[in-house]
């Protein structure tokens, strides 16, 4: 059966030793880069967060939503996504422990060979409308450095046919590419 092709970014499904938790992080007032659910979020300096790309050694974790004041409301607002908006203080839910096990998309044909493989990511466009990730796995750089590690293929039922493209697979942070794992600042 083949599998479906619908990206969803990297969704946290357990931990390698313990329980998952998300962190807090600043957004930048008013900062112009969109970051969507499950989409691969990097640290910049001065302790916030923004939208990562591909390759990038900074990586800290994955975005989970934020939580603003809504400059026109003046209310306390969540989304599942972050678009430019006008707030001082913008918090980002991120999963940032390097030992959170994600759940996301091979954008080509991914198998267990490929398993303790190195990937990364491709993709930093997400739903508007749901505000969820179209990241996935980059199928075509599996090898020896990226900013994720194939620990297993999902048992997902409609998505973990191995012989066709778009199996979902199970991957950690890979630590020479997490923050927390680098010996130099960023």
């Amino acid at each position: 059966m083949a599998n479906k092709d619908a990206a969803f970014g990297f969704r946290p499904t357990r931990h390698l030793s313990g329980e998952i938790r998300a962190e807090e992080y600043a957004i930048a007032n008013n900062a112009s880069a969109s970051i969507f659910g499950g989409q691969v979020v990097e640290a910049v300096a001065g302790g916030g967060i923004e939208a990562a790309a591909a390759g990038d050694t900074q990586q800290l974790g994955v975005f989970g939503g934020c939580f603003f004041t809504d400059p026109t409301t003046s209310k306390p607002t969540f989304k599942a996504s972050y678009t430019q908006v006008a707030a001082a203080d913008i918090v980002a839910t991120v999963y940032a422990d390097p030992n959170i096990v994600f759940e996301v998309q091979h954008d080509g044909t991914g198998t267990a060979a490929m398993n303790n493989s190195a990937f990364d990511f491709t993709g930093v466009a997400g739903s508007a409308i749901t505000g969820q990730s179209t990241s996935e796995l980059d199928t075509s750089t599996s090898g020896t450095s990226g900013g994720f590690k194939q620990i297993g293929i999902s048992k997902d039922p409609d998505n973990s046919d191995e012989a066709t493209a778009n199996a979902n697979a199970y991957v950690v942070f890979n630590t020479g590419e997490h923050v927390f794992k680098l010996t130099t600042g960023v």
